[in-house]
């Protein structure tokens, strides 16, 4: 009988369980842009970030040095989140989510969705 209740107790937790980043198209996240005290994170290398370009306005904060950091004062922020293909950013989406962050966006295709939809991309760094 304890089993089941932990079993329900747990399988009702994880249904509550909302996922607070949301992935959206290049045409959404150009619009997100616009908003107010937006960050763009490009989670990247630095490598992919100068040879492939980026988007206007990324900060490059590669995924694998997520763990080192510290976000809170992004927690009210709206942050945009892209890779190469969308595979990195569903991850660096996941962890800015467990880091408390409520309004995350990943771009589903990543730069390489940008570019297909003929939206500009900067080169070297600023």
């Amino acid at each position: 009988m304890k089993r089941f209740i932990l079993t329900a107790v747990l399988f009702a937790f994880y249904m509550n369980i909302s996922t607070a980043f949301e992935n959206v198209s290049a045409e959404k996240f150009r619009e997100l842009m616009k908003r107010k005290d937006v960050i763009i994170l490009d989670v990247r290398t630095p490598q992919e970030y100068e040879k492939d370009g980026h988007i206007k306005g990324a900060n490059l904060l590669p995924v694998q040095l997520f763990q080192y950091i510290y976000l809170a004062g992004l927690r009210d922020k709206d942050v945009l989140v892209y890779c190469r293909s969308g595979n990195r950013s569903v991850t660096a989406s996941k962890m800015l989510e467990q880091m408390g962050l409520k309004k995350v966006y990943n771009l589903k295709g990543g730069i390489k969705e940008w570019k297909s939809k003929g939206f500009p991309v900067e080169y070297g760094w600023k």
